[in-house]
C-alpha cells in the first residue's frame, strides 16, 4: 500500500468546487466563540461538499488569520453567512423549505443513528456555542433535537468535532452517484 501524493487525488479547485452539486446540508454555528473550530468546521464542510455554513451572533467570519489556520482555505471553497442571531438564521431556512434540527441534548431527542431526514427534504443542523450549547430559544424554534450517543464520563463533545460526525452521517446516501470518483 502506498500512500497517494496531493497530485494524484485529483481535488476540486476553488471555482470547481463552487460551480459543483452540494449535498443538501447547511451547518448553522450559533455563537461558536473559537475561530479554530469556526475553521475547522468549514475545512470539514468543503470535505462533504455541504451547502453552506451559517455563522450566528458572536461566532467569527473570514477573513481572519485564526480561522484560516485550521481551514486551510476552505473558507473561500464553502459558502457561508453571517446573521445577527442563530434565530435568524434558522427562520430564513424554514422559510426556505429546510427541517432545521439542533444538535444537543434535550427531551426527546433523537439519538443519530435513529434519524433519517425526510427524503427530498434539505436539513440543516445546530451547533451551539462550546460552554453553553444551542441556546433554549433556538432549539423551541427548531423542528426537533438530534442526540450523538455518548459512553464516557463526559457529556459533551468539542463543536468541531460534533460538526464532523453530523456531516459525515447526514450526508452518507444523499446522491452518492453524483459524488462517485471518475
Amino acid at each position: 500500500m502506498r500512500k497517494l501524493r496531493t497530485i494524484e487525488m485529483k481535488r476540486l479547485s476553488v471555482e470547481e468546487f463552487r460551480q459543483a452539486e452540494k449535498r443538501p446540508l447547511v451547518v448553522v454555528l450559533d455563537d461558536v466563540r473559537s475561530m479554530y473550530n469556526v475553521g475547522s468546521i468549514f475545512r470539514t464542510a468543503d470535505a462533504f461538499r455541504v451547502e453552506a455554513v451559517y455563522l450566528c451572533g458572536i461566532s467569527a467570519t473570514p477573513p481572519h488569520a485564526e480561522i484560516h489556520k485550521t481551514a486551510l482555505g476552505a473558507e473561500d471553497s464553502v459558502a457561508w453567512r453571517h446573521f445577527d442571531t442563530a434565530l435568524d438564521a434558522v427562520a430564513q431556512l424554514r422559510a426556505g423549505g429546510y427541517e432545521v434540527y439542533a444538535v444537543e441534548q434535550a427531551e426527546g431527542s433523537v439519538m443519530l443513528p435513529d434519524f433519517s431526514p425526510r427524503p427530498g427534504r434539505r436539513c440543516a443542523v445546530v451547533l451551539g456555542n462550546e460552554v453553553k450549547g444551542v441556546r433554549q430559544e433556538v432549539i423551541d424554534r427548531c423542528d426537533g433535537c438530534i442526540e450523538i450517543p455518548q459512553f464516557g464520563t463526559k457529556h459533551s463533545m468539542n463543536v468541531s468535532v460534533t460538526a464532523g460526525i453530523m456531516m459525515y452521517v447526514l450526508t452518507q446516501g444523499v446522491r452518492e452517484k453524483a459524488f462517485s470518483p471518475g
